[in-house]
């Protein structure tokens, strides 16, 4: 799989569905779709992404989904959504990189989240990636993990971002953090 810059360029600014199930246990909730992700329709699309590999690890899925040039094979999708997972966007507007969005952009994204939170009803949702938390939820010392407050009656956790920029993190830390919203979502014992 494989795309050029321009062809890249050419999703900058569009949306994605939600990828959620009917009755998502856990949500993860990424900070805004990458181009990689925008031009495939799959949440962390990008090659280099570890969210997949760590979920695996993590036990919550049995397998790193396909992901191609046309978005997620059905098999695939039915095995996330069976789990219980569930993937948002605090900011809905793809871009090449995170900071590229402004911080009154991650603010509206995470007074949407409630709303949809609401509408969802999960039993957890996982912000992934803490420096994004801080800037749109008004929490600047926040610290990962577990947060004292919830979000529309979910358990709100704080995940470091999966991204190959996120270089100091690797699979199995990211696996790690992403096992403790699994468990309390009841998505694995």
């Amino acid at each position: 799989m494989g795309f050029t810059r321009a062809e890249l360029e050419a999703y900058r600014d569009r949306a994605i569905p939600e990828f959620m199930p009917e009755h998502p246990r856990l949500v993860f909730v990424g900070i805004n779709p990458g181009l990689w992700t925008a031009a495939t329709g799959v949440p962390f699309a990008h090659p280099g992404n570890r969210f997949y590999p760590a979920l695996v690890a993590a036990g919550v899925i049995p397998r790193v989904p396909a992901i191609t040039e046309r978005g997620m094979l059905p098999a695939d999708v039915r095995m996330i959504h069976d789990a219980g997972i569930g993937i948002s966007s605090l900011v809905h507007r793809a871009t090449a990189r995170a900071d590229e969005l402004s911080r009154a952009e991650l603010t509206a994204g995470a007074e949407r989240l409630a709303a949809d939170v609401a509408r969802w009803r999960p039993r957890v949702v996982a912000v992934v990636g803490l420096t994004a938390y801080r800037q749109g939820f008004a929490r600047p010392k926040a610290a990962s993990g577990r947060q004292p407050e919830d979000v529309a009656g979910a358990e709100l956790w704080v995940v470091p971002n999966p991204s190959g920029l996120n270089a100091h993190d690797t699979v199995a830390s990211l696996a790690a953090a992403y096992e403790g919203p699994a468990r309390a979502a009841g998505v694995i014992p």
